[in-house]
């Protein structure tokens, strides 16, 4: 088992908990689950993270990864976070 099955479950389970109108960032969500790092969340979240919100995990800096940032940002609007350049606010 690859590091990246190791801790699938964990990360879909941590992904599911952020509330709406809320993101994190991969590297907390890595902090949570105890192991791996943000391309290890990443990639999980690539490879089965269709069917749990995704689109509420965004870099450290704010952004969203090109390639999202279209759905990513209308989910988003849609729980009332806002989306400015591809890039929302974290909060300290």
């Amino acid at each position: 088992m690859g590091v990246i099955d190791g801790m699938r479950d964990a990360v879909l389970l941590a992904v599911e908990s952020i509330p709406p109108g809320e993101v994190s960032t991969y590297g907390e969500i890595a902090a949570v689950v105890g192991r791996g790092g943000p391309r290890a969340v990443a990639r999980v979240l690539s490879q089965h993270g269709g069917d749990v919100c995704w689109w509420r995990v965004v870099r450290a800096d704010g952004t969203i990864a090109e390639h999202l940032v279209e759905e990513a940002t209308r989910h988003l609007a849609d729980e009332g976070v806002e989306v400015r350049d591809g890039r929302v606010a974290l909060t300290p």
